[in-house]
């Protein structure tokens, strides 16, 4: 059985910075509210002719060419989104079309902030079968363009950003497990109430925002995070200390915080990018991923572990032999 490995990283970030200071003239926050209570100092916005797909492509172009494979090397392109360019087709139909890619596979995945690791999970599952070589997985979201830039709960959080991988098919390594689950019972703490066949009339007046219940969404995924990380370990007879990196979904620092508590995991060993990216949902893990690697942080051989938790809810983990 084929083994994915990471081969390749990349990630891509909007010109435009928003900082706390520039929300305070916005609405009635402070820096001093947003930092204790987030970590977020700023965060990037997408220019207005920027898409999901302009930043999408731009990620995967570097992860790419990290991984040394051109358009004709990819068998499958898995992108994450919840911010997609259109209804149909899906972005991973444009961007195979941007890349000139023809007659692989191509599709999106909407789990919101666990998208990228659900979308590594499926990648490892098809490159394990057998069938695919090369997978480009993209997490990229616009989230700006589904803020409520009035609403100070959540203006100050969510961001724009990409990030993307190349998996390759080896012999060892690579993708040592996944968990994903899912319970949309607790699908009215964090929502946008509005889609194509509910409350399409919200999408065409441009007022589709983002809601959150920030107290309720901040103790499930704490307990959550940490249910998994005892799933994950327990499931590869390992121990914390057997965990180098633990890169985690960027969505608050104290839940990062948290998460590195349970895996008793110094903060020196946890890629943090909330503070200069924000909430960017399923771009975030690939961004801290790509950021860590290409700095040195992350060597070969090193165990990583990434975890997600979002709307829907949705949550997940995986552990990664780079």
């Amino acid at each position: 059985m084929n083994s994915a490995r990471i081969t390749g990283t990349g990630s891509y970030l909007p010109e435009k910075v928003l900082t706390n200071a520039d929300l305070e003239r916005m609405v009635d926050t402070t820096d001093e509210w947003i930092t204790e209570r987030t970590g977020i100092k700023e965060r990037r916005v997408a220019a207005e002719d920027e898409t999901t797909c302009d930043l999408g492509e731009a990620a995967s172009r570097r992860a790419m060419e990290a991984a040394g494979v051109d358009a004709g090397e990819i068998d499958l392109i898995i992108f994450a989104t919840t911010t997609p360019d259109r209804v149909f087709p899906s972005t991973a139909c444009l961007l195979q079309e941007r890349l000139g890619i023809h007659g692989s596979p191509a599709f999106d995945i909407q789990a919101v902030c666990t998208g990228f690791v659900y979308a590594l999970s499926v990648a490892d599952k098809f490159i394990a079968a057998g069938g695919v070589r090369n997978a480009l997985v993209v997490g990229a979201e616009t989230l700006s363009r589904i803020t409520d830039w009035t609403d100070r709960s959540t203006c100050v959080l969510f961001a724009d950003g990409a990030g993307a991988v190349v998996l390759s098919a080896a012999e060892e390594g690579g993708i040592l497990s996944t968990h994903l689950h899912a319970d949309g019972a607790f699908k009215d703490l964090l929502t946008v109430p509005a889609g194509v066949s509910s409350g399409y009339d919200q999408v065409r007046s441009g007022e589709a925002y983002m809601h959150m219940k920030g107290n309720e969404v901040f103790k499930v995924a704490v307990n959550t995070l940490g249910s998994m990380v005892d799933e994950t370990l327990a499931y590869n007879g390992l121990a914390k200390s057997d965990v180098d990196w633990l890169i985690p979904h960027q969505a608050n620092i104290r839940i990062i915080q948290a998460t590195a508590r349970k895996l008793r995991l110094g903060m020196e060993r946890v890629v943090v990018t909330v503070d200069r990216h924000g909430n960017t949902s399923a771009a975030s893990i690939p961004l801290a991923l790509d950021e860590a690697v290409r700095d040195g942080r992350i060597q070969r051989g090193e165990r990583l572990l990434l975890e997600a938790f979002g709307g829907g809810f949705t949550w997940g983990a995986a552990l990664i032999q780079y």
